[in-house]
C-alpha cells in the first residue's frame, strides 16, 4: 500500500505458492513460483508483527483497512491474503535471515533455548530482575508481556527477584536430580516435568497452551475467541491483580501476597528497582489489602491513592502506543530542550553585616590597615 513502511517486494508471478515458518516473534514467508523453470527465483520475507500486525484472508474487492501488503489469488471471485497492521509497528524485510540478536525459539527450539539460557548465566543481562529478563529476546525469543506475567504467577516467583538467583537455583536443582537417579527413562523425566515444571519449561508449555487450543485464542476477528483468551488468563489484566512498571517502562502484572514477598523487595539477594520503592507501590494496592491497612498509610499516600483510583490505569496497548509515540523524534529543537527554572535568589544581607564580614576577613589574613 502507499502508506506501508516495508520495502517493495521484487517478486512477480502469475502462479505461485506461499509457505511459512515461525521462530519466536518472527515469521518467514517464502514465495515460490509453481513452475520454477519459467518463474522468478524464490523470494523470502521476514515479518515482525509489533502490537497489532496479523494476516487476514478477505475478498479482494473488500480489502480491510491498513492492509499494507497483499497477495492475490487466481480464483474467482478473487481473494487477498493481507498483512494488516493498524498501528504500523510491524515490519517486513527481504531475505531469509532471522534477526541475529534473537535466541532460539521457546516453542520450536526448546532444548536449544534451555541450553542457551543455562550456559550464559554469567552474562550481565541476568543481573536484572527476572520480569525484565523474560522480555530479552536474546534469551527468551517469543516471550511477551502477557506470557511473562502468566509464567511468574504460576510459579509464584517474585517479579523483581534477580534473574540469576532464580535460574541458578533451577540449574542446581536439575544437577541434583541427575545425580540422584541417572537411570530415569525419558517417559519418567517427562512425567516429573509435567508434575513440577520449572521456569524454562513453562516458557515452552504456556505458549503452547495458546497455540494448541481448540479455537485460536488470539483471533481478533472473533469476539468469542477473545473471551476464551480472557478466561484463560490467570494474572495479566485480571481484576484483583496488581501492576507496576519495570525499568524498561513495561507494565508487569502480579499477585500481591505478604508485604514485599511477591515483589522480591524483602529478599536479601535483591534490591527494589529504581522508582519502585514501597511508597510508589501504595498507589496500586487495594484498600482492603491485608498487607497494608489505612492506619499504616500516611494521609498524603491515601490522598494519592484516591486520586489514582479515580484515574484507572490505561490498557497495555494504550501504554505501549504512548511509549512508541514518545520515542519518535520531534520537529525542531524546541522539543529536546528542557525547561530550566531559575535558582532561588539568596536573601539580601544588610550592608553593616557585609562590612563587618570584610573587616574580619582582613584581620584573619593580616592585611595592612587592620589593627
Amino acid at each position: 500500500s502507499a502508506v506501508g513502511r516495508g520495502p517493495e517486494v521484487p517478486f512477480r508471478s502469475e502462479a505461485y505458492g506461499i509457505s511459512a515458518v515461525a521462530r519466536g516473534k518472527e515469521l518467514r514467508l517464502t514465495l515460490s513460483a509453481l513452475d520454477p523453470a519459467a518463474g522468478p527465483p524464490a523470494q523470502d520475507l521476514v515479518f515482525r508483527f509489533g502490537m497489532s500486525g496479523s494476516f487476514r484472508l478477505s475478498p479482494a474487492a473488500e480489502l480491510p483497512r491498513h492492509a499494507h501488503l497483499r497477495f492475490l489469488t487466481r480464483e474467482s471471485p478473487q481473494r487477498a491474503l493481507c498483512f494488516v497492521d493498524p498501528r504500523r509497528f510491524g515490519s517486513w524485510r527481504l531475505g531469509d535471515a532471522w534477526q541475529p540478536e534473537r535466541g532460539p525459539c521457546v516453542v520450536s527450539e526448546y532444548q536449544a533455548f534451555r541450553e542457551n539460557v543455562l550456559k550464559n548465566l554469567d552474562d550481565r543481562a541476568f543481573d536484572k530482575p527476572i520480569c525484565e529478563v523474560l522480555l530479552n529476546q536474546k534469551y527468551f525469543n517469543g516471550i511477551g508481556n502477557y506470557l511473562r506475567a502468566e509464567i511468574l504467577f504460576r510459579l509464584k516467583i517474585p517479579p523483581f527477584e534477580k534473574a540469576r538467583t532464580v535460574l541458578e537455583a533451577l540449574k542446581e536443582r536439575e544437577q541434583e536430580r541427575r545425580k540422584k537417579d541417572p537411570s530415569l527413562t525419558l517417559s519418567k523425566k517427562v512425567k516429573l516435568r509435567q508434575e513440577n515444571p520449572d521456569l524454562l519449561e513453562l516458557c515452552h508449555t504456556v505458549p503452547m497452551e495458546v497455540i494448541m487450543a481448540e479455537k485460536p485464542l488470539l483471533d481478533p476477528e472473533h469476539s468469542d475467541n477473545y473471551a476464551a483468551f480472557k478466561n484463560w488468563l490467570r494474572c495479566y489484566l485480571v481484576p484483583g491483580m496488581s501492576s507496576l512498571r519495570d525499568r524498561s517502562g513495561r507494565t508487569i502484572w502480579f499477585q500481591v501476597g505478604a508485604w514485599g514477598c511477591s515483589l522480591g523487595l524483602g529478599s536479601p539477594q535483591t534490591t527494589p528497582p529504581r522508582g519502585h520503592w514501597p511508597v510508589f507501590f501504595l498507589l496500586r494496592l487495594p484498600l482492603h489489602s491485608p498487607a497494608l491497612t489505612p492506619t499504616q498509610v500516611s494521609p498524603r499516600a491515601l490522598k494519592q491513592r484516591r486520586r489514582a483510583a479515580g484515574n484507572p490505569p490505561k490498557s497495555e496497548e494504550e501504554e505501549e502506543e504512548k511509549e512508541e509515540e514518545a520515542a519518535r523524534p520531534g520537529k525542531g529543537r524546541a522539543r529536546g530542550r528542557r525547561k530550566v527554572t531559575a535558582a532561588p535568589a539568596s536573601p539580601e544581607v544588610p550592608l553593616s553585616v557585609r562590612r563587618s564580614r570584610r573587616t574580619s576577613a582582613r584581620r584573619d589574613k593580616g592585611e595592612p590597615g587592620s589593627p
